[in-house]
């Protein structure tokens, strides 16, 4: 998908970097599979703000993605590629065979007319999906479970992709885009192929009015508010943090500061920590 580069015509529009549409093949969501999506504005169902700057933002549907693939044996058609507000990555629109319609992730090299499949027995290509036991060793995933069953979790934003290592029964060693390598069961699916919209990377906003149609609000620096407000506050003038170490709001170390627990449950599926 190609970038979009602007004459300076304005100052908003001066440093603005955005991605083109000729990659989408059509531009309104099938009807039956989108549905309403409420504003939280970062608010818990007590109403407290539990993740600060969130707010506002352009209305969006919410679009119903298949990350279970669990129709197997059936073909289904790519009916479009589409854009989808609530994620990085592109939609593929599917038809299949018996009339039925899901979206999916697209990946990369997916186009319109192409056919895919789910299963055990199918072939290797981007956009089938397959048991982990069914992928030879090196090849590119994304959109992974982590228990057998329950839909893809892992590697799902745009451009990613992960590497199938090693199988050794009863589980496979999974290259993450991070660099961990994790083991995962050779029953669990995963997706051929690397995630379209590589070029999500290199977008740029240009301007903060964009950060606020995303649905994200301003952030106060900690050195410019008040002692009573932040560890980092106070002072006069512009003062240096005055600290060990940078902390966040409520005194929690940050900015390095590991705050994975000790012994987690799933510290045994982690081969090789991330980078």
């Amino acid at each position: 998908m190609s970038l979009k580069v602007y004459k300076p015509t304005s100052p908003g529009i001066r440093f603005r970097v955005s991605l083109g549409n000729d990659g989408l093949t059509r531009k309104r969501p099938e009807k039956s599979l989108v549905r309403r999506l409420m504003k939280e504005a970062g608010r818990n169902n007590q109403g407290k703000i539990t993740v600060r700057h969130r707010g506002g933002g352009a209305k969006r549907l919410y679009r119903m993605v298949d990350f279970k693939r669990n129709k197997d044996g059936v073909p289904a058609k790519v009916k479009a590629i589409e854009y989808d507000p609530n994620r990085s990555a592109r939609l593929a629109l599917l038809q299949y065979a018996d009339g039925e319609k899901r979206y999916i992730l697209a990946p990369v090299t997916l186009k319109e007319g192409d056919t895919v499949y789910s299963g055990a027995d199918i072939d290797v290509k981007p956009g089938n999906c397959l048991p982990l036991r069914s992928i030879p060793p090196g090849t590119a995933i994304h959109n992974i479970e982590i228990q057998a069953g329950r839909g893809g979790v892992l590697v799902r934003s745009a451009g990613s992709s992960a590497q199938l290592l090693v199988k050794e029964e009863p589980n496979a060693h999974i290259r993450l885009p991070s660099g961990e390598v994790r083991l995962i069961s050779l029953d669990c699916r995963a997706t051929i192929g690397q995630l379209s919209n590589v070029d999500h990377e290199n977008v740029s906003l240009g301007k903060a009015g964009r950060k606020r149609w995303l649905g994200w609000r301003p952030t106060v620096r900690g050195v410019a508010q008040n002692p009573v407000d932040h560890p980092h506050g106070g002072g006069e003038g512009k003062s240096p943090i005055g600290m060990p170490s940078p902390r966040s709001p409520w005194g929690q170390p940050t900015l390095g500061y590991k705050t994975r627990r000790g012994q987690k449950y799933s510290d045994k599926y982690i081969v090789k920590r991330r980078k």
